[in-house]
């Protein structure tokens, strides 16, 4: 054997670094000194399967809920009813800053560990590529430091280390996101669709902090986080297919997400078989993750532009919604600024599944929104989320006078509105039932076609299918 190549003992401290606190249940001592009986390793791989058996993500979800309920899982009766009657309000101002409907389920106050098991399916989205990613470099790790003459008594141990790869992404995984249920106000706080499509959401426990230093009276920062809340599930739920361009992104920017081997090997090879944590730390610290290519910079940069699109139209709706607030500008400066800067959570997400989603150019936007209200009005600006190839871009964020140029001579009939390919495919991304729009045979009426309004439950002018026009 080389100088240099893998032995037992190294071998040895490579799996207790991998298994950290899972090595107890394994009896890694009867693989002390280099005679090795493959009965033996069989017999130990068999332990190790047993101990990273079942779901990692169950353990990720332990782990978040174990930090979310840390200071109590309840919501006081009367923070319960305040809260209630600010989006009772806040829904009736909103109602006046967009033609966009009200949402068809009531808003909800959420625990912190509701927010956890509501967000984690949307959060597992986005986490599993680096997931894999770590879980495929622990496979190559583990060929690497395997002697030869044991390489046939752990043939088949790649799931093994895959599991392995999972559980402790996992575990780092819903630490991150238990301490993020300590910081986010909203389901929308974060930049993506983390709840379901037209649902709107404040977590109570988290009001207070959010209005530390400012010397603003709680009621109006309730009021205010409820208007942005409403206006925020109102579009998704309007436009239905936002959901999945987000994700879509996303998922383009994770695809490219690799975890660097050589780091990963060489991380093993200097640890301190005593402290196995350093794994952990290395993962959640962003370490094993290479430096960006340049289709994710451009990826992240064309996510950046979506979510910066999205937010200011939302930062102008509430605006606008929220004047009569004696504060209300003061409260929307901090909400910018924690936006933009984001908190300690957040940024641990971003170093674990390297996407740090920031709208960077959310005053941008949000000035070619004003722009856009100021030139053609509230209903014209809000039809601009009716069909995808509608919604601006980031050319239109430099340039919103091209944007309202276009607007006003679209007003004038002068530029061609969507086309039935448009439409069809707006339908699409919705998830509509194309057949169900085609039969005219049972009453012949228009209003019997059972033609859809792409953003609406129900036939074209209803919000519900009940044939009544939204308010």
């Amino acid at each position: 054997m080389a100088e240099n190549d893998p032995n037992s003992e190294d071998f040895l401290q490579f799996l207790r670094r991998m298994l950290g606190e899972n090595a107890d249940a394994i009896d890694l001592n009867a693989l002390q000194g280099m005679n090795i009986d493959p009965a033996m390793m069989q017999q130990m791989m068999q332990q190790m399967q047993h101990a990273m058996s079942g779901d990692p993500w169950e353990t990720a979800l332990r782990q978040a809920l174990h930090i979310a309920n840390q200071d109590g899982q309840g919501i006081d009766t009367g923070a319960r009813g305040s809260l209630a009657e600010a989006f009772a309000l806040a829904d009736l101002w909103v109602g006046e800053a967009t033609t966009i409907s009200e949402l068809a389920e009531p808003p909800r106050a959420l625990t912190r560990g509701e927010w956890v098991e509501q967000t984690l399916p949307v959060w597992k989205e986005v986490a599993a590529p680096v997931s894999t990613s770590i879980a495929d470099a622990l496979t190559s790790a583990l060929e690497g430091q395997t002697p030869e003459d044991m390489r046939d008594a752990v043939q088949g141990a790649g799931r093994l280390m895959r599991g392995i790869g999972g559980s402790v992404f996992a575990m780092q995984f819903g630490q991150v996101l238990g301490n993020l249920s300590l910081e986010v106000v909203s389901g929308g706080d974060v930049g993506i669709p983390v709840l379901p499509a037209g649902t709107a959401a404040v977590i109570p426990q988290n009001l207070s902090a959010f209005g530390e230093g400012l010397e603003i009276p709680e009621d109006q920062i309730a009021l205010f986080l409820a208007a942005r809340e409403l206006a925020y599930a109102r579009l998704y739920r309007h436009a239905r297919w936002l959901h999945l361009h987000v994700m879509s992104q996303i998922t383009e920017f994770a695809k490219g997400v690799t975890v660097d081997v050589d780091a990963l090997e060489d991380l093993a090879g200097r640890m301190d078989p005593s402290d196995p944590e350093e794994l952990r730390r290395a993962i959640e610290g962003g370490a094993l993750l290479p430096s960006q290519s340049e289709a994710q910079r451009e990826a992240l940069e064309r996510l950046e532009n979506l979510i910066a699109t999205i937010d200011g139209w939302v930062d102008v709706v509430t605006t606008q919604a929220t004047s009569r607030l004696p504060d209300s500008a003061r409260i929307a400066e901090a909400a910018r600024r924690r936006r933009a800067a984001g908190g300690p959570a957040e940024d641990a997400l971003g170093a674990l599944v390297g996407l740090q989603i920031r709208p960077r150019r959310l005053r941008e936007a949000a000035a070619m929104w004003r722009a856009v209200t100021e030139a053609v009005g509230i209903e014209a600006r809000d039809a601009l989320w009716d069909y995808p190839d509608l919604m601006p871009d980031a050319s239109d964020i430099d340039d919103p006078a091209a944007l309202v140029a276009r607007l006003q001579a679209r007003a004038r009939g002068e530029e061609p509105q969507p086309d039935e390919m448009d439409e069809a495919l707006a339908r699409l991304l919705n998830g509509e039932d194309f057949g169900a729009g085609t039969d005219t045979s049972a009453g012949g009426e228009d209003e019997g076609s059972g033609t859809t309004d792409p953003g609406s439950d129900g036939p074209a002018g209803s919000e519900d299918g009940s044939g009544e026009k939204p308010v």
